[in-house]
């Protein structure tokens, strides 16, 4: 079920393309202007006097954007990199009511390249893109809404009706309109995991702001009441031994409660863990972890940790413990669940994203809790909420016939890749890294798939 713990993961799988040559280039119809436009803001970033000219220069036209707010300005890699705010409104169909403040960031390079809008789906990274260096482009990273800073001061703050797929697309419309006024080139949306997502929920909903998209690892539970493609990932994922002996050991923590369980809770006192305001018992939260476990394994882990999954019946305590720990048993607690921390995520997944509810027949006769595997379960009871599967369902549908430009690239061992998205014929494509987990990226796609895509990309960035 976890998305959350993915966001080392989001940033490697987009920066893994650092190795792949980045080309400069303009789009043939403004072929010279655009050259020696470009080539001439390059300078001005770059050297003494003529950086600091140009980086005012932006600065001056960022400060004219009502609503939007220069915090700071920084050199990164010789170009300016812009800390912003922009004031948006709590619900978009009341724009005169209250508002917040959302953060995002701006690394300018020239007007004239490409533009890359990156979102994690959650808080602000500070990292690029791996198409921001394939592009050598311009990159604006917005931070989501309700996710960290970029969340409604008092009593809007606690509204959790306004964290939506679509007040967040009409977030990142808003600042798409206002950035384009700056960054006359291309824009490519991208994201991985969530990011991904909220990246495609941008496209549908304002399909004329971007120029394409690029989505890594993006989940697509099209019918939430449907989990048929997970429950088959988990049948085929891997080889049957490894199959066989993870949901042995999955098992086998369950089975071992009484002595496992005191375990899981001395280490919980140890981090100071607690568990009453979201799952309400360490037997609940030991429970969950343990359904967790395997999702999380083919999540982060590789095949090639197959060899090292114990002998279920053999293994100690100790040694069936130890390993859980260090492969795929997650703690979810009051802490990390809040409003501060991944609890917005789950509230997203509660009412509109979807999770995915196995079955779960191996544990039959060791579990205790029936239908906790659940977003609701780790919520707050203040943020928990009905599900609504109207508005992801018509993004699935928008996506497979409508939609174009746009490229979902997937891993083949990774559950959060078993329900994807279906691109149209409308220029539009879908690559799957074999044997890849929640980190594929373009880097690890074989020929010529690797060569396609960026051939592609840089297509659709107006590059030669």
């Amino acid at each position: 079920m976890r998305i959350k713990g993915t966001a080392a993961l989001v940033c490697a799988g987009l920066a893994a393309v650092a190795v792949l040559p980045a080309t400069a280039g303009s789009a043939a119809a403004q072929d010279g202007t655009a050259r020696q436009r470009a080539a001439q803001e390059d300078r001005s970033a770059r050297t003494g006097a003529g950086q600091a000219a140009g980086a005012e220069d932006i600065r001056a036209r960022l400060e004219k954007i009502p609503g939007l707010k220069v915090v700071s300005v920084t050199d990164k890699e010789g170009y300016p990199f812009y800390a912003l705010t922009y004031r948006q409104p709590v619900d978009h169909q009341r724009p005169h009511g209250a508002w917040f403040t959302q953060r995002l960031t701006l690394w300018h390079k020239a007007t004239t390249k490409p533009t890359v809008l990156y979102t994690t789906g959650y808080g602000l990274s500070s990292g690029t893109t791996a198409l921001t260096k394939l592009l050598d482009a311009n990159q604006v990273s917005v931070e989501h809404r309700y996710f960290e800073e970029s969340r409604p001061k008092g009593a809007a703050g606690d509204d959790w009706t306004k964290m939506t797929v679509q007040q967040e697309a009409a977030d990142e419309h808003r600042v798409t309109r206002a950035l384009r006024t700056v960054e006359k080139g291309k824009w490519l949306g991208t994201g991985a995991s969530k990011g991904g997502m909220t990246a495609t929920y941008h496209e549908r909903f304002y399909p004329r702001d971007l120029d394409a998209v690029v989505a890594f690892v993006a989940p697509n539970d099209a019918d939430n009441k449907d989990d048929s493609g997970y429950e088959r990932f988990f049948r085929t994922v891997g080889t049957k031994e490894c199959r066989t002996a993870l949901n042995a050991v999955q098992r086998e923590m369950l089975a071992r409660r009484a002595t496992l369980l005191p375990k899981f809770e001395a280490d919980a006192r140890a981090n100071g863990q607690t568990f009453e305001e979201t799952l309400g018992t360490t037997d609940r939260a030991y429970e969950f972890a343990v359904l967790d476990q395997v999702w999380n394994f083919w999540q982060s882990d590789t095949a090639d940790n197959c060899a090292t999954v114990p002998d279920a019946k053999k293994a100690t305590d100790d040694e069936l413990y130890g390993w859980s720990k260090k492969h795929g048993l997650s703690v979810y607690h009051d802490e990390e669940l809040g409003t501060n921390g991944s609890g917005p995520y789950y509230r997203q997944a509660a009412t509109q994203l979807g999770w995915a509810d196995l079955e779960f027949g191996h544990l039959k006769g060791v579990r205790r809790h029936p239908g906790l595997y659940q977003p609701n379960s780790v919520l707050p009871a203040a943020m928990r909420g009905s599900h609504e599967n109207r508005t992801v369902a018509d993004v699935d549908r928008w996506v497979r016939t409508r939609g174009q430009r746009m490229m979902f690239i997937y891993g083949e061992n990774d559950p959060w890749s078993a329900e994807r998205f279906t691109p149209s014929h409308r220029d539009s494509y879908r690559y799957v890294v074999p044997g890849a987990n929640h980190g594929a990226s373009i880097a690890k796609l074989p020929e010529p798939q690797q060569s396609r895509v960026i051939a592609t990309v840089k297509r659709w960035a107006g590059l030669t």
